[in-house]
């Protein structure tokens, strides 16, 4: 089993900053795509920011520029630096991640439970 755990969500003022951290744990050979989309309440879930597969970024235009996506391979986290925060990208935030759970097993897309950032105008 995969588990994706999202932390760093919260109630922040417009302008501030918040930073997502995802950790990824369990039967883990190897990862490939990770990233964060975003759903807000009535709306359909959107890419904030990812990794591709080969390891470029992408951003959607409504956070380039304030949102920075980064990660550390070796502890199998990827992370949401977001500043500038509007009350806009009030959201729940879900970390996603491709995971090849053995050598010869199949490369597997996983969600966390996601977190709430709240921006306050």
């Amino acid at each position: 089993q995969v588990q994706l755990v999202e932390s760093g969500g919260g109630l922040v003022q417009a302008g501030g900053s918040l930073r997502l951290s995802c950790a990824a744990s369990g039967s883990i050979f190897g990862i490939n795509a990770m990233g964060w989309y975003r759903q807000a309440p009535g709306k359909q879930r959107e890419l904030v920011a990812a990794f591709t597969s080969g390891g470029s970024t992408n951003y959607a235009d409504s956070v380039k520029g304030r949102f920075t996506i980064s990660r550390d391979n070796a502890k199998n986290t990827v992370y949401l630096q977001m500043n500038s925060l509007k009350p806009e990208d009030t959201a729940v935030y879900y970390c996603t991640a491709k995971v090849k759970p053995r050598l010869l097993g199949q490369w597997n897309d996983y969600w966390g439970q996601g977190t709430q950032v709240t921006v306050s105008s």
